[in-house]
């Protein structure tokens, strides 16, 4: 099966995604952590750091270019991984300052991929430590 058919399926085309944008995030130096980290509150696709930041990251992959990607990421889906991500700082005993981001992964129909990288696509908002502690 060639890649172009093996993205054409959705579970595959976000696997797939995943790991472009794992291995381009080691590529830039930064730190494995966990991939599809999975709390009551919903799942972090993969979690790397750097020397300041525990970095979660939300990647989204689309198999065409389009730039609805963050945009996807509504209010409902960035307090899940917020939530998630301050559990597993909770539970890890992190004292790294957490950092939101965004991997958007573009497949086009000449097997061609294209990654953008969104730093910081949102913050935490001091309501969700209530929620949670």
């Amino acid at each position: 099966m060639d890649q172009v058919s093996y993205i054409k399926k959705r579970s595959n085309m976000g696997k797939l995604g995943e790991k472009i944008a794992t291995e381009y995030l080691k590529k830039i130096g930064l730190n494995f952590v966990k991939s599809n980290y999975h709390s009551r509150y919903g799942e972090i696709d993969i979690i790397f750091q750097d020397e300041n930041y525990i970095i979660f990251i939300e990647v989204k992959s689309r198999s065409k270019r389009q730039n609805d990607g963050i945009l996807s990421i509504d209010y409902r889906k960035r307090r899940k991984i917020v939530k998630t991500a301050l559990l597993y700082r909770a539970i890890n005993f992190s004292q790294k300052q957490p950092r939101f981001d965004v991997i958007e992964i573009f497949f086009d129909s000449f097997g061609d991929i294209f990654l953008k990288h969104i730093k910081n696509a949102f913050y935490v908002n001091g309501d969700y430590f209530d929620e949670i502690f």
